[in-house]
């Protein structure tokens, strides 16, 4: 079993910059991919970014050139660099291995 867990969120103004981390720790190395989704309020959680199965890297349409995932492999952390945020970044982040494990998630506002 693996457990995550998100930090790095809070309240940015527009055009601003956070950078979000999930520590991985369990059954490390049964992970063989990880990425990061965000749930808005009245929405269904979507795919930002991620390192899926092959090891390319994925990005949503809205947010690339904007956001940049990469990772520690040993300090077994994910990282998500979001730089240029706008309003409709708002949402909780979460952290995912292997589509089944889960983070508690992290908060993010961008308001000004």
């Amino acid at each position: 079993q693996v457990q995550l867990v998100e930090s790095g969120g809070g309240l940015v103004q527009p055009g601003g910059s956070l950078r979000l981390s999930c520590v991985a720790s369990g059954s490390i190395r049964s992970i063989y991919a990880m990425g990061w989704y965000r749930q808005a309020p009245g929405k269904q959680r979507e795919l930002v970014a991620a390192f899926p199965i092959d090891g390319s890297t994925i990005y949503a349409d809205s947010v690339k050139g904007r956001f940049t995932i990469s990772r520690d492999n040993a300090k077994n952390t994910l990282y998500l660099q979001m730089n240029s945020l706008k309003p409709e970044d708002t949402a909780v982040y979460y952290c995912n291995a292997n589509k089944i494990s889960w983070g508690q998630g992290t908060q993010v506002i961008v308001s000004s």
